[in-house]
């Protein structure tokens, strides 16, 4: 969708369609590269002292430093000399940095390094000496008294000059017939050159074979060059043959060509199931078994054995007692089967992207959402759309949608920087495969950037971004300062227009198209993901729905734009810290045995910034590293709010594909009046398959509806008998064709038929404040609303509908995100979580009451009664916390008294 770098405006109940022009923001220049005697870390000129004399930062080994890689290894190095390791010393006219004062001897340059002593050589000379010495050492070569000779001089040294090398065309005249060419066996001493030679290598323990170049040289045991060729050609053709399996899979059918490898790993499953070993789980189920044992005895005595002069007392405790071992229960045996998964990113690329063809990995839409820019800084948000827009994935299959549900016109200057930011940004970190790739926390890691980066660009390169990246945290500060003091008349855009948001309560729908559309590119011309700011309309007398609302606004806006068949949810505070995140979680969701079942892959949630001791629990070890797992043995981990990957067709609404089971055998063998049983219940089964079928039949009649909206979309009338199941359509997903179109696209893209002016009425249409009015939105599709956790309410309803979701853990982790770092942020927020647990227990979504008779599995069931009956334990422990006080002042006690006769 091109909108040619404007934002969009408008309400669709007010028949409001407004095109808003921007100045376009300044390029910066690039920075000025330097010229002449490099330094072997930066490439820049070494810096040469009033004495005529080169820079040195090592007294030790002398190894050429400018002086601002020597002062930026000091301040934010490990402060060694990349070479010999040793610690550098401050140099007169630098500044001190930690450590310096604890160094003896005196702080000069001349009395430190004796210059005059040495070698009158060429400075120069010396340091490349060095240099050169430290690669032949590395090699095991042996330098020469004139000078330091590199290895390529030592092998060319050893062969005599007169001797050709040997070449597969023709024979050369001046090799006589007894000194044919010798190939020496590469585990013999220098065996990876072959080069005539005019004797027997003494070294060589077999005597040598003489060889005619004119003959094949299979006949000596070695391979021609033409052997070569042919195997390369039948590589190729083997590669040409390839059938990669599609996402639909192959329906357990043969190949067809015999030739190709049956071990293809391009074939292999892109994940795989790791049980816990038996050894580390069967003592856990032991010992629950143990405590059940021992809870039944407790029980048996405790209720066999009343208190009737305390009778209240003991009734209360007892109640109070079931109450902990129901929740006890109710969070143990879910953790009965838990398991760890694996991914293989190559067999991924092997199936989806073949050399030489466009990537056919699934597209992915990022939601970020964020409200209040004073309180979730607009730097934080611009880190985390950083990092998603130089994610490891296609460009053209990633698109970030940043949902400003308090239309601010400070999120939008930052994201307007961001984007320009992000030209820059990008290449850097994809041509250096950094981690993470959210800049903020990329600089701020305390590592020695220099290990294995050989490349002299990547530290001149990543100097530059440093000092880019500290100019636009300078501008997105200026912003936010400048957003303290808002002006009476409200703000204003570049060209005078007044900002469309400035009530917050009152304003129309907003989306503007930052990167993705056509003439945006990097500045080193590639292609750029797409990066869209949406703000939904608000109006007074309309229930909005909070975070759920504005996630429901994205879903349908991106169907329109974009309509990816898959989407990633992250807070505005969760950065990407693993660029192949997305491509952990397309191991599952494109896997064509298991893929189609799974609604979402949820990701552990890590944070940084969490004090050693975690004394506010915010790692949360037992939940995301214990029963996270166990879940994930049963039907799947919950939905925790961020870090998800979902299947677009599942926020739908729609149900999980239930696989068909193969017919069953038949036995002529038995009986007639056998016979005539089987055939009463099988008549029955056939009247409820019958009545099934029936309405799994309603299904495809309902998507012949697809032809009907597209011709729709392109002004052609249809009759009133097509209409009825478009009707259906609109009362479930809301009025827009373009959007109902989109919703029977499993595999995504745009329908046929829509233009531009079309697709951005309808952008604008479906995230107007009564678009969700008489729908299913909230009840059955998309986030569901009626709680402040709407994520465990989301979930539970796919897990009702028989979907199954997947719990990833990557090696590196793929998210993390900030911490409340006080007590009253860190109350606050179990304060929400157990507010959000009670509106689910009174509601009819409660899973101790809801969803039965459905694809929910029993232990599934436990868990989520566990999650939402926590916060109403807190009543009972207060009592039975109060009954000691209470027996002490009335002298009455809750057990009986214990009568021992002598």
């Amino acid at each position: 969708m091109d909108t040619k770098g404007r934002l969009v405006a408008g309400s669709h109940n007010r028949n409001e369609f407004v095109l808003i022009n921007a100045d376009e923001v300044a390029r910066v220049t690039s920075v000025k590269e330097l010229s002449g005697q490099i330094c072997q870390i930066c490439g820049d000129e070494i810096e040469i002292s009033v004495d005529g004399e080169p820079f040195v930062a090592c007294n030790e080994c002398a190894f050429p430093v400018c002086r601002a890689c020597y002062e930026y290894e000091r301040r934010e190095g490990n402060q060694a000399c990349p070479q010999c390791k040793t610690r550098y010393k401050r140099i007169k006219g630098c500044p001190r940095v930690e450590g310096d004062e604890e160094e003896d001897g005196a702080d000069d340059l001349e009395n430190e390094f004796d210059i005059a002593s040495h070698d009158r050589r060429d400075p120069h000379h010396i340091a490349a000496a060095m240099l050169s010495g430290r690669y032949n050492i590395n090699h095991g070569s042996q330098p020469h008294v004139s000078g330091i000779s590199t290895p390529a001089e030592l092998d060319a040294a050893s062969v005599a000059a007169d001797i050709p090398l040997l070449t597969y065309g023709q024979e050369d005249v001046g090799i006589s017939p007894d000194k044919h060419a010798l190939i020496v066996p590469p585990f013999m001493s220098r065996g990876k050159r072959v080069h005539p030679m005019p004797m027997p290598d003494p070294s060589m323990t077999l005597p040598p074979r003489p060889m005619d170049p004119k003959k094949d040289l299979a006949v000596y045991g070695y391979g021609t060059v033409a052997w070569k060729e042919r195997m390369e050609d039948w590589k190729k053709k083997q590669n040409e043959k390839l059938q990669v399996v599609k996402h639909e899979g192959n329906n357990g059918d043969e190949f067809e060509d015999s030739d190709l490898p049956m071990m293809d790993e391009g074939r292999q499953p892109l994940s795989r199931k790791l049980p816990i070993p038996s050894s580390k789980i069967n003592p856990y189920r032991l010992i629950i078994l143990l405590r059940l044992a021992v809870l039944g005895l407790f029980f048996h005595y405790r209720i066999l054995h009343p208190v009737n002069d305390a009778y209240v007392l003991w009734l209360i405790s007892v109640i109070c007692e079931i109450w902990f071992a129901v929740s006890w229960i109710l969070d143990q045996f879910p953790k009965w089967y838990p398991i760890e998964r694996e991914t293989y990113l190559d067999r991924l690329s092997l199936r989806y992207e073949k050399e030489g063809k466009p990537s056919e990995l699934a597209s992915v839409d990022v939601f970020v959402s964020t409200v209040d820019p004073m309180k979730e800084p607009p730097l934080i948000t611009a880190n985390t759309v950083l990092s998603i827009l130089s994610v490891d994935y296609p460009v053209d299959k990633v698109a970030c949608y940043v949902s400003d549900d308090g239309a601010a016109m400070l999120t939008f200057e930052a994201l307007s920087e961001t984007s320009e930011f992000a030209r820059k940004w990008v290449p850097f970190c994809k041509k250096f495969s950094i981690e993470p790739r959210a800049p903020e926390w990329y600089f701020a890691q305390k590592v020695d950037y220099l290990r294995d980066k050989v490349d002299p660009t990547f530290v001149r390169e990543r100097r530059a971004m440093k000092r880019e990246y500290e100019e636009f945290k300078v501008r997105i500060n200026s912003l936010v300062a400048m957003a303290q003091k808002v002006p009476e008349e409200g703000w204003t855009m570049q060209d005078g227009t007044p900002w469309p948001g400035n009530n917050v309560r009152d304003h129309p729908g907003m989306i503007q198209v930052f990167l993705g559309h056509d003439g945006v590119r990097d500045i080193e011309g590639n292609e750029l993901p797409r990066l869209i700011y949406v703000s939904r309309e608000k109006r007074p007398g309309f229930d909005h729905h909070k975070k759920a609302g504005a996630m429901n606004s994205l879903v349908r806006v991106s169907a329109v734009i974009s309509n990816a068949p898959f989407l990633l949810n992250v807070d505005c505070d969760h950065y990407i810290n693993n660029s192949k995140a997305l491509r952990e979680a397309m191991c599952f969701m494109m896997d064509p045995i298991s893929g189609k079942k799974i609604c979402y892959v949820q990701f552990p949630q890590r944070f940084d910034g969490i004090d050693r001791h975690d004394r506010y629990s915010n790692r949360n070890v037992v939940f995301f590293d214990i029963n996270m797992k166990g879940l994930d043995g049963i039907q799947g981990p919950i939905y925790v709010g961020t870090g998800c990957v979902f299947r677009r067709q599942a926020l739908y609404g729609y149900d999980a594909p239930v696989k068909k089971k193969p017919p069953r055998r038949t036995c002529n063998c038995l009986p007639k009046w056998c016979c005539c049983c089987c055939c009463c219940r099988s008549k029955r089964k056939n009247k409820k398959s019958k009545s099934i079928d029936k309405k799994k039949k309603e299904v495809p009649k309902h998507k012949h509806a697809l032809e009907n909206i597209e011709e729709g979309i392109e002004g052609i009338d249809n009759e009133k008998s097509a209409l009825m199941p478009q009707i259906k359509f609109e009362k479930k997903f809301g009025q827009s064709p373009v959007f109902i179109a989109s919703t029977l696209m499993e595999d995504g893209g745009i329908p046929k038929g829509a233009t531009t002016a079309s697709l951005l009425k309808e952008a604008i249409h479906v995230i107007s404040c009564g678009y969700e009015d008489k729908t299913d939105w909230g009840k059955e599709v998309g986030w569901i609303y009626g709680s402040v956790t709407e994520d465990i309410l989301t979930g539970f309803k796919m897990h009702c509908h028989g979907w199954r979701s997947v719990y990833c853990i990557p090696k590196r982790p793929a998210f993390k995100g900030s911490a409340p770092i006080n007590l009253s942020d860190r109350l606050h927020q179990v304060l929400r979580w157990a507010l959000g647990s009670v509106e689910i227990f009174l509601s009819r979504h409660c899973p101790i009451w809801y969803g039965y008779g459905c694809g929910l599995k029993s232990l599934e069931r436990f868990s989520y009664i566990a999650s939402v009956v926590y916060p109403l334990t807190s009543v009972p422990l207060l009592v039975y916390c109060t009954l000691p006080a209470i027996c002490l002042l009335t002298g009455k006690f809750i057990v009986p008294e214990v009568i021992l006769n002598f």
